[in-house]
């Protein structure tokens, strides 16, 4: 499988890491971290050292229970952010997580190469039409109900089949409007207990079948630390342990917030492979 990035094929034959940089200050993990520029550019310098591909960027902390942000505001905080990364890294394949199309539009003009949306065009009707537009990659994840209200939403008949069917239904209306490059994430944490977390993971060979790369981002999660009774910041080892059954389950992409840790779970998987 590729991917089209600004005119740059991606081989996902190996998998590749996307990581992360939250610009929000309420984020679960790095929330206010990265506060001025030379911040901003030292972590992502730091990232694509380590073997990132990709840099997710995201102004609107899509936790549960999150404030709500207003488009004025996500784009007043991501567009600067998006000029700094580009200016001085030019060849940085940015993905924007957003699921404002406008907040989309404007940053791919900016030179961003993908979007990454939480709510597969479900939260903003025109995104699918503006991708489409675009010519860009499209991560389509699964959710139910907003940030705010997915964990009053986890009722499932068979969560594996009720997301296999949401998945074809997303990227059936997205072909029809002639969308090439999609890449699906099961959204682990989003509208999911713990437990329907584990089960995902236990069954995420299931997503092949769909016939997309999997994006899979259980960095830090709580689904770890509330397992191993710890915190967001001690659970390192454990994402990397996850991380790597992911592998083993046919991932494509890792979401990560560390990326050189990644990057040694794909290098010995990919042994295990040769």
């Amino acid at each position: 499988m590729t991917l089209n990035c600004k005119g740059k094929l991606i081989d996902l034959t190996v998998p590749k890491v996307m990581g992360i940089l939250n610009i929000t200050p309420d984020s679960f993990y790095d929330g206010g971290q990265h506060k001025n520029e030379n911040a901003v550019l030292k972590h992502v310098e730091l990232m694509l050292h380590q073997g990132a591909t990709f840099i997710d960027v995201g102004a609107y902390s899509s936790r549960p229970n999150a404030d709500h942000v207003s488009e004025a505001h996500e784009l007043k905080r991501i567009l600067p952010i998006v000029n700094l990364i580009l200016k001085e890294f030019p060849e940085v394949l940015l993905s924007i997580d957003t699921f404002r199309s406008q907040v989309a539009k404007q940053c791919i003009a900016a030179g961003a190469a993908l979007v990454n949306d939480i709510s597969a065009g479900k939260l903003d009707h025109n995104m699918l039409q503006t991708i489409a537009d675009l010519h860009v990659p499209y991560i389509m994840m699964h959710m139910k109900g907003t940030p705010q209200t997915m964990q009053q939403q986890t009722n499932y008949d068979d969560i594996i089949k009720d997301m296999l069917f949401y998945f074809s239904e997303r990227i059936a209306a997205a072909r029809q409007l002639g969308i090439v490059d999609i890449i699906v994430d099961p959204g682990f944490g989003f509208a999911k207990t713990l437990e329907q977390n584990y089960e995902l993971l236990n069954k995420l060979e299931h997503f092949k079948m769909i016939d997309k790369p999997v994006l899979v981002g259980v960095s830090r999660k709580s689904m770890i630390y509330k397992t191993l009774e710890t915190s967001a910041k001690e659970s390192l080892n454990g994402t990397s342990v996850l991380n790597t059954i992911a592998l083993q389950k046919n991932a494509s992409i890792l979401r990560v917030h560390d990326v050189k840790e990644a990057m040694e779970c794909i290098k010995l998987v990919e042994s295990l492979n040769a």
